[in-house]
């Protein structure tokens, strides 16, 4: 348990033989439970997480405590990780703290991860952090990544790569301008503005939020953290942002962005107008949905007309089309006037919903950062959620001690085509 609460680490794994059995064996003792989702895999991914799973019984059977014994990479180096009687330890009430599943079809990493939270919300696990499978996120960031839930001030953490200016670190621009236009996209989408990057994979989720987002249909592959985001803020639950660095090993992207951008672009629009649609129509109403309206339609029939203005000019009835170009212009400019002001309606009424912990501008971002926040007294997940607290105690940055690259977890692997159904063989 972490400070009196349950807490549980998600693996999505697709082809990660090399590295998942590490991966698992090197989470840190205080986790209750480990669901490793193999998502299909071609190699031997899963016997991997079954030696894993063999091994933590034996080791945990003879005493030993789970994850402080594994052998974890210190500084590029293997060795043998450090007993320290002071780090909490697991619940021994969960019989088998890694739990095996495997996916008969692919489903991509986001329905890997979905199944692994659909199994910690039935085990009623109070927080669900996301490690990815290939092993480039430092188990040390988890307690960073706990604190704002434990301490009830978040339902769902998540790092920022871009928390100040100069933690762009090392990114290539194409995957900086993709990030960047998602980033800008998600915000209307999902009503978070002031949170960013929401292609990171630290995050953590709360046993309120399982319960209470529309987890079952979340989006599956790629883009499923930008979805997540407007699943969240239908259910009208509290985001936190902090930073963490942008190290990047020898693996390359296979995230092909000309294409995966457009896609996610289209299923963000989609779930805006949900957003729109539930929270400001449905259940209450809101003058920003007309001014929503009126903004988009406006800016279309403006942009439209002005177009066909110009590309008429020089013919006849040229004084016509030139009345008509200025009108259909000041459409323009009226529509993207509503626009902003919808935004600006958008961004009050969500206020109170994000936060972002930015790093102190005179300390380290990464490796050489301080340590993260200390202990407190816990509340429950659910208390009442207030922009004030031990968030803000968090602003330090997470550590990351092999300086491997901080991606979304499992975010930049090819995955099958869409819509393949799915059973889960769970052991």
């Amino acid at each position: 348990m972490y400070r009196g609460h349950t807490v549980g680490v998600v693996i999505p794994a697709y082809n990660e033989e090399p590295f998942v059995r590490e991966t698992i064996l090197t989470v840190p003792a205080f986790v209750d439970r480990i669901y490793v989702v193999d998502d299909s895999s071609t190699d031997d991914t899963w016997a991997e997480i079954r030696r894993a799973k063999a091994l933590d019984r034996r080791r945990s059977d003879r005493g030993e405590p789970a994850g402080e014994r594994s052998r974890i990479r210190r500084n590029g180096e293997d060795g043998p990780a450090r007993e320290d009687p002071e780090r909490p330890r697991a619940d021994d009430s969960f019989d088998d703290r890694i739990v095996a599943i495997q996916h008969e079809e692919n489903r991509g990493v986001g329905g890997a991860i979905k199944t692994g939270y659909l199994r910690a919300r039935d085990d009623e696990v109070a927080a669900t952090a996301v490690m990815g499978g290939d092993g480039q996120m430092d188990p040390d960031v988890l307690e960073t990544l706990f604190d704002p839930i434990v301490d009830g001030e978040a339902d769902y953490v998540k790092g920022n790569r871009f928390a100040g200016r100069r933690d762009r670190g090392d990114m290539p621009r194409l995957r900086f301008v993709g990030n960047a236009v998602l980033g800008a996209l998600t915000k209307i989408a999902s009503g978070y503005w002031s949170t960013g990057d929401p292609q990171s994979g630290y995050t953590a989720i709360s046993r309120r939020a399982l319960h209470e987002a529309d987890i079952e249909n979340m989006y599956e592959f790629y883009g499923y953290c930008n979805d997540l985001l407007v699943k969240l803020n239908v259910a009208r639950l509290r985001v936190v942002d902090l930073p963490n660095p942008i190290i990047y090993g020898d693996e390359e992207s296979h995230i092909r962005y000309r294409t995966y951008v457009p896609r996610v672009s289209w299923m963000l629009f989609r779930n805006f107008l949900w957003r729109l649609r539930t929270n400001y129509l449905a259940y209450d109403f809101h003058p920003l949905v007309l001014a929503y309206g009126v903004g988009a339609g406006s800016i279309a029939v403006g942009a439209l007309g002005t177009l066909s203005a110009l590309g008429g000019l020089g013919g006849a009835a040229t004084s016509v089309r030139l009345l008509g170009g200025l009108v259909s212009s000041l459409a323009f400019v009226v529509g993207a006037c509503a626009f902003i002001g919808a935004m600006a309606m958008d961004m009050r009424d969500n206020d109170h919903l994000d936060e972002v912990i930015l790093p102190d501008r005179g300390d380290p971002v990464g490796p050489a950062a301080g340590p993260g926040p200390g202990d407190a007294s816990s509340v429950a997940d659910d208390a009442r959620l207030n922009g004030s607290g031990r968030a803000r105690e968090a602003g330090s940055a997470l550590e990351s001690d092999g300086g491997r690259e901080a991606a979304p977890s499992g975010s930049d692997r090819d995955a099958p085509a869409e819509g393949a159904p799915a059973e889960d063989a769970v052991e």
